[in-house]
């Protein structure tokens, strides 16, 4: 899988998979890669963090996702695949959008109540209230012009998802326009 110097945004929901599938495509043969783990550049926020699904948060966002597009832009110049696994919704696009690399946006959407059961079962420090987790499922739900980003993953296992976003980057359906 080459995709040297390309970005994909690999989003939707909390418990879609975008981590595990992350994970896994970035250690496919091919280009170099780079996995960036958004809920990480939340976490590097010590103190005054506020839960970036609170209204609240907006500004905070603003900056954390300015911060993640700044090194996606780093690693894609340098010749890297770059993964930015998160929950970036359309409103966060513009400043990818801003990146000189080819940029890839694609959104997996699982059923809720199999969202709700894998941030259950997860544990860890993650979100695990189902009232947040419907709420930012319900903001992936309907995306308008985005809605051809969207990856259906109702009944599919990982190895599923895996494979139709790896599809998905070499038939190149799912690459914005710049």
């Amino acid at each position: 899988m080459d995709h040297t110097g390309e970005v994909l945004i690999l989003t939707g929901p909390p418990g879609s998979g975008k981590t595990t599938t992350a994970e896994a495509l970035a250690r496919e043969p091919g280009s170099p890669k780079v996995h960036l783990h958004s809920d990480d550049f939340w976490h590097f926020i010590k103190n005054g963090v506020i839960p970036p699904y609170l209204p609240e948060a907006h500004e905070q966002n603003i900056v954390v996702v300015d911060v993640l597009t700044k090194a996606a832009s780093g690693y894609a110049g340098g010749g890297y695949f770059v993964v930015v696994d998160g929950i970036v919704g359309p409103r966060f696009l513009e400043p990818f959008r801003k990146i000189a690399a080819p940029l890839h946006y694609v959104v997996l959407r699982p059923p809720l109540d199999v969202a709700i059961r894998r941030c259950r079962e997860r544990g860890g420090d993650t979100l695990t209230d189902p009232g947040p987790i419907a709420a930012l499922h319900q903001q992936f739900s309907s995306l308008g012009p985005f809605e051809q980003h969207v990856v259906s993953t109702e009944g599919h296992d990982r190895e599923d998802t895996l494979r139709t976003v790896i599809e998905a980057m070499r038939s190149g359906m799912f690459r914005l326009a710049s």
